[in-house]
């Protein structure tokens, strides 16, 4: 390398990594959803102007109108950013060509096969690619396989003729965002970063480091795409255990809710994990799987993976079934019986309907001939394709139905009060815990 291009390779590193510390970088944050839009508002807040870039018209003109339409975040914040011009929304992705860092934060769903659909990561990449310019930092915080940073999104970049580390710079950071919960949000939960180069992985830690209160680097973006693949892929497991724990206790006479509590007086070498209808969500139905099939790229079998998926995804049948059998002790047949579902959200307190077992469980109902309704305070109508409800009151509604089933146990919902006005009920979260009667059926 000549002392000319040294200069210039330090000139690119040194001007960002002091726009970056002096808050003078101009951030973009591609995808406003779950991750993107708390991420945005903490760099806003962090006192650096944020730009923020979705394709959805609605996201921007709420955003634009100082409206947030995630739960956690509040609309008081996003209008104060908005008004002190931190933070801007836009679906023109031109705007890139004025950014100096910009964090990746779209969708990385499954196929039908349980293939990656990476597409939403190649359009956003191929977006930049177009805009792209030295001294740039991109940092891709979506779900995926172990090495797409290097493999796909680097590729496409350096089209441009532009060399990472030397013009501009590239990370993996993995979002570890939990919707609905209070106590870790984007602030306090430890940031991983690994970059495609040191001086990548350095300018990416600076950068978060200025709106978390913790980062962890890491040696590689391989190293970080495979962190948030173990971590969802422990959670599944684990669930996993516990739900066949749920259908062996079922079996035998034994309240898997006991079971779990006791064990859990262990103080080491035990974490509770509990059972439910099913897995729901962007991550823990979905990300193990992206390991999954990296693994059997190199020929390798991942038996833990796809057996707890395919005991998770017998839930909702087994759910399904403790219905019907509650029904049938009580001289009902399910056919024709009015099954009212409580809490259709994937998890409590939160109004993401993405993968939620709740679906399967209604649609598996509806199949066998029950008459359907629900109530959640958070999801005031379900429109999917071939299943479109409304939510309804919910203690009318449980006085009225047959049987009713707690998918979601939200916290707003005052369930002793609804069981006293019901016939049957079947509980598959606990959240009758410590109530003793004759109508609850647990999982």
């Amino acid at each position: 390398m000549t002392p000319l291009a040294e200069q210039v390779v330090a000139t690119a590193f040194d001007t960002l990594e002091e726009k970056i510390k002096t808050r003078t970088a101009r951030i973009g944050i591609i995808g406003l959803g779950y991750v993107g839009l708390p991420l945005a508002a903490e760099f806003a807040s962090a006192g650096y102007n944020v730009t923020g870039i979705d394709v959805s018209p609605a996201k921007v003109a709420m955003l634009s109108a100082g409206s947030s339409y995630i739960l956690d975040v509040e609309s008081s914040a996003v209008e104060k950013l908005v008004a002190a011009g931190r933070l801007t929304a836009t679906n023109d992705f031109s705007v890139i060509a004025g950014l100096d860092t910009i964090s990746i934060c779209v969708p990385t769903p499954l196929r039908k096969t349980k293939d990656p659909d990476l597409s939403y990561i190649v359009d956003a990449t191929e977006q930049i690619a177009r805009h792209l310019h030295p001294g740039m930092l991109i940092v891709l915080e979506s779900t995926t396989y172990p090495g797409t940073t290097e493999e796909l999104v680097l590729e496409i970049l350096e089209k441009s003729g532009w060399k990472v580390g030397e013009d501009f710079f590239l990370c993996f950071s993995p979002e570890r965002v939990d919707p609905g919960n209070t106590k870790y949000q984007t602030r306090n939960i430890p940031k991983v970063v690994g970059g495609v180069t040191g001086k990548c992985t350095r300018l990416g830690a600076a950068l978060y480091g200025q709106a978390v209160e913790r980062v962890v680097p890491v040696s590689t973006s391989r190293v970080a795409e495979t962190v948030k693949l173990l971590e969802n892929t422990f959670r599944m497991i684990n669930i996993g255990l516990a739900n066949e724990i749920a259908q062996l206790c079922d079996r035998i006479g034994v309240d898997v809710w006991e079971v779990i509590d006791a064990a859990a007086t262990k103080p080491f070498g035990f974490m509770p994990f509990y059972p439910g209808p099913g897995l729901g969500g962007h991550c823990i139905p979905i990300d193990p799987f992206y390991l999954s099939w990296k693994t059997k790229q190199a020929g390798i079998e991942a038996r833990f993976i796809e057996l707890a998926g395919q005991i998770n995804g017998q839930m909702p049948l087994f759910v399904t079934q403790k219905i019907q059998n509650a029904l049938n002790d009580c001289s009902r047949p399910l056919r024709g019986s009015h099954v009212h579902i409580l809490g259709v959200a994937y998890k409590r307190d939160i109004s993401d309907l993405r993968e939620s077992p709740a679906l399967d469980v209604i649609h598996l109902l509806q199949a066998r001939g029950a008459r359907l309704t629900y109530s959640d305070p958070y999801i005031p109508a379900i429109d999917e394709t071939n299943l479109q409800l409304s939510s309804e009151e919910p203690f009318s509604a449980c006085k009225a139905a047959d049987c009713v089933v707690i998918i979601t146990d939200h916290t707003s919902v005052d369930y002793p009060a609804l069981l006293a006005v019901s016939r049957l009920v079947v509980d598959t979260r606990n959240a009758l815990k410590g109530h003793r009667s004759e109508k609850i059926v647990r999982l």
